[in-house]
């Protein structure tokens, strides 16, 4: 009989196997090439991708040649620009009177006489005796030192004495080691082979067997108590106004002046408190130092320093030099200044380049410019007839037929059974588990049942072999 795994059971395309080795120490080069990937798409033949329709960035030439003459070269003309005028001010005359100084807080205010503060603190009061102060302490006049004899100690005496000879120590491991055998352990693991069984899975379980449903009984529901108005009326008075007695008096009136609205057809000259009643104070100038001027002394001025003074000048030979003399060779021939650079070389005659400038084919408006643009000349104006717009009218339209509600998914739609996917369930019916290889993959063995027989579903369904098998 053909074994099955879940993937091949699976009609869906929803449930694989968990493609993951379950084997840690088995080495195999044959990959699992068992993937949703490789069963949905196929491979097809070698296809060159489509051409592009997008134009290629090539540098274009030069197609004519290029006028430097714009439109603000031709048409502009230059106009003569004069000077802003400058504001000049007006040179301040201060005004005569005399300016009043008092202020609103010299007027109000009235100086009283202060007392000086009396400090409320008692004077401090020193007591001083004249007895004289006795400097023993207490801890030196009842402290008396003991005499403490030196404890002995009670360190051991080291008996270690290190080894003579080159690398005749030993450690401590090298001592206490002993080296010992392998030895192999047992190992608890579980052997991984599957255990099969020839009778099928009842899928009875504890819970199954045992389990007895009791009836729940009913809610208690608590009944909402209905509102009940009242049947006094609402008395709208608080303790305010109840307890509260306003005092009889008059009115506050108002200290603000009347809006009176001043118009006047006079013009106004500008004159201000300010200028009015500011006298102008003499002001002094700051003082100036002056430097003394400088008065050169009288009589000959002595230029002799210490150092001409003191001086004596000695007699030193001259230094002679450990090179030895140079005899040059000397000719009575002119000297010739040829070289070989003044022969060969020739200078030209360079003169100054001329500055290339292009004639220009548009002669210059030597007129004023009358304001008409290239654009206002040529333009020529287009009657515009507007699009005539073919949106429906957004107007309800109503008809006094019945409406008709058959669509074509009514009269098309054909229903089919539900088919349910042999892989949804833990185990597959008309399937029994056979093994798990060491990839993950679920191997199932294909049952031998009678035609026409049900097979039961674990979830309490009941399908038929046909359903149950289908691919």
């Amino acid at each position: 009989m053909k074994r099955k795994c879940i993937c091949d059971i699976c009609n869906c395309g929803h449930h694989r196997c968990s493609h993951q080795p379950t084997g840690l120490y088995e080495k195999s080069n044959q990959p699992c090439v068992l993937t949703e990937y490789n069963e949905k798409y196929p491979g097809y033949g070698a296809f060159l991708p489509p051409s592009t329709m997008k134009p290629k960035q090539e540098y274009q030439t030069d197609r004519g040649r290029m006028d430097g003459t714009t439109t603000f070269k031709a048409d502009y003309i230059p106009y003569e620009v004069s000077r802003r005028p400058v504001h000049l001010q007006e040179e301040y005359k201060p005004g005569s009177g005399h300016i009043d100084l008092g202020t609103t807080y010299k007027l109000d205010y009235n100086p009283y006489k202060v007392q000086p503060f009396a400090p409320a603190r008692p004077r401090e009061r020193t007591h001083a005796t004249g007895g004289k102060l006795d400097t023993l302490p207490t801890y030196k006049d009842d402290f008396r030192a003991w005499e403490f004899s030196k404890r002995e100690l009670t360190k051991p005496d080291l008996s270690y004495h290190p080894s003579s000879s080159k690398f005749g120590n030993n450690t401590t491991f090298q001592d206490d080691y002993c080296p010992k055998g392998l030895v192999p352990r047992e190992s608890f693991k579980p052997s991984n082979m599957a255990k099969l069984s020839n009778s099928p899975f009842d899928s009875l379980t504890n819970n199954r067997i045992s389990y007895i449903p009791h009836p729940l009984e009913a809610k208690f529901v608590k009944p909402k108590d209905e509102y009940k108005p009242s049947s006094q009326p609402f008395e709208d008075l608080t303790i305010h106004r109840r307890d509260f007695k306003g005092l009889s008096g008059e009115l506050s009136k108002s200290c603000k002046p009347d809006f009176s609205r001043a118009a006047t057809d006079a013009t106004f000259n500008g004159s201000t408190e300010f200028r009015d009643r500011f006298q102008q104070w003499p002001v002094t100038l700051p003082h100036v130092h002056k430097s003394p001027e400088y008065v050169t002394p009288q009589g000959h001025m002595d230029l002799s320093t210490t150092s001409h003074g003191d001086f004596i000048k000695h007699q030193i030979n001259p230094f002679v030099p450990i090179r030895p003399i140079s005899r040059g060779r000397k000719s009575s021939a002119p000297f010739q200044g040829n070289t070989t650079m003044k022969e060969d070389f020739r200078t030209w005659d360079v003169r100054k380049q001329n500055m290339i400038k292009i004639q220009e084919e548009m002669a210059k408006p030597t007129g004023k410019f009358d304001g008409l643009s290239t654009f206002k000349a040529h333009y020529t104006p287009h009657e515009i007839h507007p699009s005539q717009s073919c949106k429906p009218l957004n107007i309800a339209l109503k008809s006094s037929a019945p409406f008709d509600d058959g669509t074509m998914y009514r009269t098309e739609f054909t229903p089919k059974k539900p088919v349910l996917c042999p892989a949804s369930f833990d185990n597959p019916p008309g399937y029994v588990f056979e093994e798990l290889d060491q990839r993950g993959h679920k191997y199932y063995r294909k049952m031998s049942t009678p035609a026409g027989s049900k097979i039961a579903i674990t979830n309490g369904m009941h399908a038929t072999k046909e359903v149950a098998v289908m691919s």
